[in-house]
C-alpha cells in the first residue's frame, strides 16, 4: 500500500533507524496453542504446581491432602484450637436448630428434615471442604427455591384436597399420603442430582460457570427472595394454616391469600410472634453494636423457642388458636435411597429442580467461603469446594437430607465466635445429633409463629440496601440487573427471578463484548504520554492524525462495530475540522495495547477498514499490538498488506513518524500543535 502524500511504499531510512521494530514471536504449533488454552481455561490456579519435581511418595501425600484437607491442618492443630472450635460449634448449633425447623417448612418438608440436613452434610464437608469458617446446613433461599420448584413441578392432586400439607404428618386421606411420598421422592432425587451437578462442575473444572451470575444480580435475587420469604411467614405470624395458604411466592398472590383468610387470623398468634420478633431484632442490634456480644443474637432464636414453648405450656395457648409444631419423630437420619425415582416424569422434574438448586447453592456457598477466607488471608479453591458441596449433597440425599450449602448468618457467627477449623461444623452436627436422638419431643409445643419470626429475623440480613446503593452510584447498568432480578422474584416467582438474574448477567456480558469501549487519545501536555481526551480534557489532539484506542479483544461479535465506530470517529472529527478550516486527517493510529486477541473475523474487519481508509487517502498505523495479535496479523498476511513499517512500539513513535509525513499541497511540514487550538479537547 502506498503511503499518503508519497509515492514510496515504505518509510524513509531515517525514520526506520530512529525507532524500534515490533517483535513477531515464532509461530507455535496448534497442539501447543490448544494446551495453553485448556490450561488457562480449566487450570488457571495451576493446582498441579505443588506436585512438580516431587518424589512419588510426596505426590501421594499431597494428593491425599488435596482430597482430604484435614490431613494437612490436623498436623498443626493445637489444644487451644479445640476450645475455640467447641465454643463456635455450640454457638452455631444453638442458632441452627430453630432455624432448621423453620427452613424445612420453606422447602415444604416436615420439621425433622431440616435437622437431618444439619447433621450429615456438615460432617462430610468437614472431611472434604477447605473453608474453616463456613457453617453448613439448610439455608432460607435454597429452601424456598427448592420448595417452590418442587411444588410447581408436582402440584397437589385434586383427590388429596386442599388440606393436604407436605410439612405435616397428619393423615388426611390416602391420596394425600401418596402425594407426600411423591413429594419426598422428588426432593431427595433432586438433591441427589444437585450433588451430581455440583461435583461434576468441580471435577470438570467448570467452576467459572457460576461467575455468570453477577454480584449485582445476586444482590437483587437475594433481596427479592428475602422479601418473598418474609411475606410467606405472614401465614405463621397470623395463624393461617399452611394447607390453605397459597403455594405461589409472588407478592400479589401472597397478600391476596393473606386477606382471603382473614377468618383464620389469630390475634394471640400475631401478638406472640411480634413480641419475639422484636426480641430477636433487639438482640441482633445489640450484637451489631458490640462485636464482643455476638453470642447474644446467636442464642436468641433458641432462647425464643424455649421461652415461647414454656409460655404455651403454661397458658395452654394451643387450645386458643395458636398453632404449634406438633409431633416430631425423634430419630437419626434414616436411609432415603429407596425413595429415589430414576424413571418417569419424576426424573425429568428432579433434574430441573436439582440443577437450579445446585446453581444457587454453589453461588452462595462458594461466595461465603471466599469472603471469610479473605479475612484470614488464605485461598479457596472454588472447584475443590464444588466437589465438597456435591459430595455432601449426594451423601445427604441418601440420608434424608435436602440441598445444603453455606449459611452466611451462621458462618458470620462461627467466625465471630473464633472458630479455627471445620471441627466447629462437627461440634454443631453432634449437637444436632443429640437433639435428634433425645430432644425432639421438646419442640412439640413450640408455636409456629416463633419459627416465622426466627425466619424473618434471619432473612432480613439478605436485604443489602447499602450494597444496592453502592451499585447504583457506581454502575447504572449493574443496578438495572439488580432491580430486574429483585422485581422478577418479587412479582413473578423465585424461579423466574433466578432466570432473570442469569439472563440479565449474560446480557450484560454480551453487551460489553459486542459493544466494547473505544477512545480518542490526545497528548498529555509536556509529555509523550497519550490518554483518553474525555478523561484528560487538557490533553491535545495531534493535527492531521487521529489516534484511537480499542479497549477489548476483537472478535466476530464486535469486529463490525469496532470498524464502524472507528470510521464514525473519523467522520465526526473531520466534520468538526471542516467547520474550523483545520487540517484534514491523513493518518489513523490504532492503539492496540488493550487488544488481547483477535480472530479471523476481526482481521477481515481490519482489512475492510484498510481499504476504506485507502480510498479516503488516510494511512493506517498500529501501536503496540500484543503477542497473539501481531502473530495472527502476520500469519494472515495483514502485516505485509499494511506494511511492517506502519507497526510501532508506542503511540509516541507512531505520532512522530506520521507528523514528519503530513502533507499540505505539495510540501511536507510538521504543524505546530500550539497553532491548532481548534484541535484541543
Amino acid at each position: 500500500m502506498s503511503k499518503v502524500g508519497s509515492d514510496e511504499g515504505a518509510l524513509a531510512a531515517d525514520d526506520l533507524a530512529s525507532r524500534r521494530t515490533i517483535g513477531i514471536p515464532d509461530k507455535t504449533t496448534p497442539l501447543k496453542d490448544l494446551e495453553l488454552a485448556v490450561r488457562e481455561t480449566f487450570f488457571p490456579d495451576d493446582p498441579f504446581r505443588p506436585f512438580k519435581n516431587q518424589p512419588r511418595s510426596r505426590r501421594l501425600q499431597l494428593g491425599l491432602n488435596y482430597i482430604f484437607p484435614p490431613l494437612q491442618w490436623l498436623r498443626s492443630y493445637k489444644l487451644s484450637y479445640l476450645k475455640d472450635d467447641i465454643i463456635a460449634g455450640l454457638t452455631i448449633g444453638s442458632l441452627c436448630i430453630p432455624q432448621d425447623i423453620g427452613y424445612s417448612k420453606l422447602a415444604g418438608l416436615p420439621p425433622i428434615y431440616g435437622l437431618f440436613t444439619s447433621f450429615v452434610p456438615p460432617l462430610i464437608y468437614a472431611l472434604l471442604g477447605v473453608s474453616r469458617e463456613i457453617a453448613i446446613g439448610p439455608v432460607a433461599v435454597v429452601s424456598i427455591l427448592l420448595g417452590t420448584l418442587a411444588s410447581h413441578q408436582l402440584p397437589v392432586p385434586t383427590l388429596a384436597t386442599k388440606k393436604c400439607d407436605t410439612t405435616s404428618l397428619k393423615f388426611i386421606n390416602d391420596a394425600c399420603t401418596q402425594y407426600r411420598e411423591s413429594y419426598l421422592a422428588l426432593i431427595f432425587t433432586a438433591t441427589f442430582f444437585a450433588g451430581i451437578f455440583q461435583a461434576a462442575l468441580g471435577l470438570l473444572r467448570l467452576g467459572f460457570i457460576i461467575d455468570f451470575l453477577s454480584h449485582a444480580a445476586i444482590i437483587g435475587f437475594m433481596g427479592g427472595a428475602a422479601v418473598t420469604i418474609a411475606l410467606q411467614q405472614l401465614k405463621g405470624m397470623l395463624g393461617i394454616s399452611t394447607a390453605s395458604f397459597t403455594r405461589k411466592t409472588d407478592i400479589v398472590s401472597v397478600l391476596r391469600s393473606v386477606f382471603q383468610h382473614v377468618d383464620e387470623w389469630s390475634w394471640r398468634t400475631a401478638l406472640l410472634g411480634l413480641f419475639f420478633l422484636g426480641f430477636l431484632l433487639l438482640c441482633k442490634f445489640i450484637g451489631k453494636k458490640n462485636k464482643k456480644l455476638f453470642w447474644i443474637p446467636a442464642i436468641a432464636p433458641l432462647t425464643s423457642v424455649i421461652l415461647s414453648t414454656l409460655f404455651v405450656l403454661v397458658t395452654n395457648l394451643d387450645k386458643h388458636g395458636v398453632a404449634i409444631v406438633g409431633k416430631i419423630d425423634g430419630k437419626i437420619n434414616p436411609s432415603s435411597v429407596g425413595r429415589f425415582m430414576f424413571h418417569g416424569e419424576i426424573l425429568k422434574k428432579a433434574l430441573r429442580v436439582g440443577f437450579e438448586s445446585a446453581l444457587i447453592a454453589l453461588t452462595e456457598g462458594v461466595a461465603i467461603g471466599r469472603t471469610f477466607a479473605s479475612f484470614n488471608n488464605y485461598q479457596i479453591d472454588g472447584n475443590k469446594e464444588m466437589i465438597a458441596f456435591g459430595t455432601m449433597n449426594i451423601v445427604g440425599s441418601c440420608t434424608s437430607c435436602y440441598v445444603a450449602t453455606g449459611s452466611f448468618s451462621r458462618s458470620a457467627v462461627n467466625y465471630n465466635a473464633g472458630c479455627k477449623t471445620p471441627i466447629a461444623n462437627v461440634v454443631m452436627s453432634i449437637m444436632v445429633l443429640v437433639v435428634l436422638a433425645v430432644a425432639t419431643p421438646l419442640f412439640h409445643d413450640t408455636p409456629n409463629c416463633i419459627l416465622a419470626s426466627i425466619i424473618i429475623n434471619a432473612v432480613l440480613t439478605l436485604i443489602d440496601i447499602p450494597a444496592a446503593i453502592k451499585v447504583f452510584k457506581v454502575d447504572k447498568l449493574d443496578f438495572l440487573s439488580l432491580m430486574a432480578a429483585f422485581l422478577g422474584v418479587l412479582f413473578i416467582s423465585v424461579e423466574i427471578g433466578l432466570l432473570i438474574a442469569v439472563s440479565v448477567s449474560v446480557a450484560n456480558i454480551l453487551l460489553q463484548v459486542t459493544r466494547p469501549h473505544t477512545a480518542v487519545l490526545g497528548r498529555i501536555p509536556d509529555t509523550s504520554i497519550f490518554r483518553n481526551v474525555e478523561q484528560y480534557p487538557d490533553s491535545s489532539r495531534i493535527p492531521g492524525i487521529l489516534i484511537v484506542r480499542i479497549d477489548s479483544a476483537v472478535y466476530f461479535s464486535n469486529a463490525n462495530y469496532i470498524r464502524e465506530r472507528i470510521l464514525r470517529w473519523l467522520d465526526d472529527e473531520n466534520d468538526q475540522i471542516k467547520k474550523e478550516n483545520g487540517i484534514p486527517f491523513q493518518f489513523l493510529i490504532i492503539e492496540m495495547s488493550p487488544v488481547t486477541n483477535i480472530d479471523t473475523t476481526g482481521i477481515l474487519s481490519l482489512e475492510d477498514l484498510l481499504k476504506t481508509l485507502h480510498k479516503r487517502k488516510v494511512q493506517l498505523a498500529f501501536a503496540n499490538p500484543g503477542t497473539k495479535v501481531i502473530q495472527k496479523l502476520n500469519d494472515a498476511g495483514f502485516v505485509a498488506e499494511v506494511g511492517s513499517d506502519w507497526f510501532f512500539l508506542t503511540v509516541g513513535e507512531a505520532v512522530e513518524v506520521c507528523r514528519r509525513h503530513l502533507t499540505f499541497g505539495h510540501e511536507s511540514m510538521t504543524p505546530d500543535e500550539s497553532k491548532a487550538p481548534h484541535l484541543r479537547s
